[in-house]
C-alpha cells in the first residue's frame, strides 16, 4: 500500500509540474471564461429586468459559468495528458510497476486539479472585485470552490475515459465542443422557469449541467439552498464515479491488468 501511494505521489507530482510548465494550458483556462463573462454580463444585463429574475446584476448570475468552462478545460487537459502518455509509451512502462489503473488515473488528475483550483480562485476574486456578493458568506465561498473543484474532476474523468478508450489526444480534444454545447443547452444563461421556448426548457431540465450550475449559483444568489446544493453535489459525484470507473476499466484493458 505504501509503495502504491508513493508511486501515485510521483505521478501526481509529475502531472502538476507538467501542467504548470505549460502556460498555453493555464492562460486560456483562466482568461477565456473571464472574457466571455465580461461579454455576456454586459450584453445580457437587460435580462435582469425580466419579472422573476433572481438578481439585479447579471454578473452575479453568470459568474458560475466561468467555473463550468474551467471544468471543460480540465476535462480536455486531463484527457490530453493521459492520451499523450499512452501515445508516448509512458503507460506501457508503468506496466512494470504494481500500480493499478485507478492509481494511474488518480495521479494523472493532480495537474487538472491544481489548474482547476487556481482558476476557481481567480474567478471568485475577479467576481468579488466586479461587485459579486456571495450571499452564503465566506463559508459559502469555500463550498463553492469545493463544488467547482469536484465538477472539474468529474469532467476530467470524462476526458480520461475518452483518452483511455481512444489513446489519441486529437480524439480527446474533440470532446470540448460537445461539452460546450451541453453547457449552452443548460440554465447557464437564463433560469429554467423563465425559458419561454418549451423544447429548450425541457432540454435544460434533463441536462445534468443545469444542476451543477444551479448548485454553485445558489451559493452566490440564494445563500444556503439545501436542495440545489444536494443536486449539484450528487450529479458531480455521480459523473465522477461513472467516468473514473469506466476510465479505469479502459486503462486496465490497455495495460493488460486484471
Amino acid at each position: 500500500m505504501s509503495e502504491a501511494l508513493a508511486e501515485i505521489g510521483i505521478i501526481a507530482w509529475r502531472s502538476v509540474r507538467r501542467t504548470l510548465r505549460q502556460p498555453a494550458m493555464i492562460v486560456p483556462t483562466i482568461v477565456f471564461p473571464l472574457i466571455l463573462l465580461a461579454v455576456t454580463a454586459s450584453g445580457l444585463q437587460s435580462a435582469t429586468r425580466i419579472p422573476g429574475f433572481p438578481t439585479h446584476h447579471y454578473v452575479d448570475f453568470a459568474l458560475t459559468v466561468c467555473f463550468m468552462q474551467g471544468a471543460l478545460f480540465a476535462a480536455v487537459n486531463a484527457g490530453t495528458e493521459l492520451a499523450t502518455d499512452i501515445e508516448s509509451g509512458f503507460l506501457d512502462r508503468l506496466q512494470l510497476t504494481p500500480l493499478r489503473p485507478l492509481g494511474v488515473l488518480v495521479g494523472q488528475l493532480a495537474g487538472a486539479a491544481t489548474l482547476s483550483l487556481l482558476s476557481s480562485l481567480v474567478y471568485l476574486v475577479v467576481g468579488v472585485l466586479a461587485g459579486v456578493d456571495v450571499r452564503s458568506g465566506a463559508a459559502g465561498a469555500v463550498v463553492l470552490i469545493a463544488l467547482a473543484l469536484l465538477v472539474a474532476l468529474a469532467f476530467a474523468g470524462l476526458g480520461s475515459l475518452m483518452a483511455a478508450r481512444t489513446g489519441q489526444a486529437e480524439a480527446v480534444q474533440g470532446l470540448f465542443p460537445l461539452l460546450f454545447v451541453l453547457m449552452f443547452l443548460s440554465s447557464g444563461n437564463l433560469p429554467r422557469n423563465l425559458m419561454s421556448v418549451h423544447w429548450f426548457r425541457e432540454v435544460a431540465t434533463y441536462n445534468p449541467v443545469s444542476y451543477l450550475v444551479e448548485g454553485m449559483r445558489s451559493l452566490i444568489i440564494s445563500g444556503w439552498d439545501g436542495a440545489a446544493l444536494a443536486q449539484g453535489f450528487a450529479w458531480a459525484i455521480g459523473i465522477a464515479v461513472l467516468g473514473f470507473v469506466a476510465a479505469a476499466r479502459g486503462l486496465r484493458t490497455r495495460m493488460g491488468r486484471t
